[in-house]
């Protein structure tokens, strides 16, 4: 915790001047992004934890390859006890089919196809955080910002942790989101629409961005994209019914990390405060559609971030679908925010002491949504004591 600490505490210095220096040179970025590699080489050697996800996705590859469906079959079910391997044993949650939309269903699939294990899977995921950066560089070329932004991108604790060390599919759904954005400022629509879609499938979050595609897309595209999230779901059909395997026990029961949904729960049936949840994310992309033509990457950033604040659950990858658009001085909130969510980290060790998991601290999320709200309040005074700028008579002329 210290040392992730003291990464946290560089990042946030290091994003400062990366916002604050118009330029740096070439050689500067090629360099940057050379020690986010070198740093990600022991995340990626280390094997992952006994329960963390990616077993689950090495399970869920596994049952499609010898024609199972993983929305039906149970870990945890004596019957398939024999399916399993050395590296699935121990997946979480075994008493639950998955909860993975088909997207993911199908990437879990075509890695398993490659090499069946947990490594191979951080090995893809740390080829699409690879493919980001290029991507991002794109971007950043097309709005005229700095190539040496991209290091904000690269240079987060979260990549390190929680791409080459846990190995989280949410990594794949910001690839094609950002692949979608660059496909929307080269005004290449039916691509922007498609990788949309497909970014969709593998986790429902990015829903919430729909009015930020409003008048940037055809009629067809639009049509394109809807197709593409029907048809991922084809292979999955059960009895003509549409899967969603325990996605409905996750909004239903698991709890960490929301206080604004834990605040609510009181009073409200989980399933209305999760459509609350995208409801307030649609709105924040409405406001900021409506607002300003622009088409920056932190656009793109604030509907998600909003989004996750009303979740019932917000686990540190999470915040991976936001990383690849905090590129400009107006996302500096979820910056911080990246960096604040690490002592929520603790609960795996408490879990490893208890056995169990239990409640999130009180003082955890003290300190992770105080760090924000501090920043905001800094942010807020520092523009509220800048002097209004002033014009000359002959510039007014």
């Amino acid at each position: 915790m210290a040392s992730l600490a003291f990464a946290g505490i560089v990042y946030l210095l290091a994003v400062r001047e990366f916002f604050r220096t118009p330029r740096f040179s070439r050689r500067v970025v090629i360099l940057g992004l050379a020690l986010a590699a070198v740093w990600h080489i022991e995340f990626l050697r280390t094997p992952a934890g006994a329960d963390d996800d990616i077993h689950r996705y090495v399970w869920d590859g596994r049952l499609q390859r010898l024609g199972y469906n993983p929305y039906i079959v149970v870990p945890s079910d004596p019957a398939v006890k024999q399916l399993h391997t050395s590296e699935t044993r121990n997946l979480n949650n075994p008493d639950l089919p998955s909860p993975y939309p088909p997207g993911a269903q199908l990437f879990f699939r075509a890695v398993t196809a490659i090499h069946e294990s947990t490594f191979a899977f951080k090995v893809a995921f740390v080829l699409c955080e690879l493919a980001i950066i290029l991507v991002l560089l794109d971007v950043l070329h097309r709005n005229q910002q700095q190539a040496h932004l991209v290091l904000a991108f690269a240079w987060n604790p979260l990549m390190a942790i929680e791409v080459a060390g846990s190995g989280h599919i949410d990594i794949v759904g910001a690839l094609l989101l950002v692949t979608s954005l660059a496909a929307l400022v080269r005004s290449w629509r039916a691509i922007a629409a498609f990788t949309f879609g497909l970014a969709v499938t593998v986790k429902f979050l990015p829903i919430v961005l729909l009015p930020l595609y409003w008048k940037r897309l055809r009629i067809r595209d639009a049509a394109l994209a809807a197709f593409v999230m029907v048809l991922v779901y084809v292979p999955f059909l059960h009895h003509g019914h549409i899967p969603i395997g325990s996605l409905g026990t996750y909004v239903q029961s698991f709890r960490f990390n929301g206080p604004l949904f834990a605040a609510l729960d009181q009073v409200a049936p989980p399933q209305l405060l999760a459509a609350l949840a995208v409801l307030v994310g649609l709105a924040t992309a409405m406001w900021l559609r409506r607002g300003s033509s622009e088409l920056s990457p932190g656009v793109f950033a604030w509907p998600m971030a909003v989004s996750l604040l009303w979740a019932p659950v917000v686990f540190p990858w999470y915040l991976l679908w936001l990383l690849p658009f905090l590129t400009s001085t107006s996302t500096l909130l979820i910056v911080v925010w990246t960096v604040s969510i690490i002592p929520t980290y603790v609960m795996w060790h408490m879990r490893t002491l208890a056995g169990d998991w239990g409640a999130l601290p009180g003082w955890v999320m003290l300190l992770e949504y105080g760090c924000v709200a501090i920043a905001g309040a800094a942010i807020a005074l520092r523009r509220i004591a800048k002097p209004p700028v002033q014009c000359s008579t002959k510039e007014v002329v």
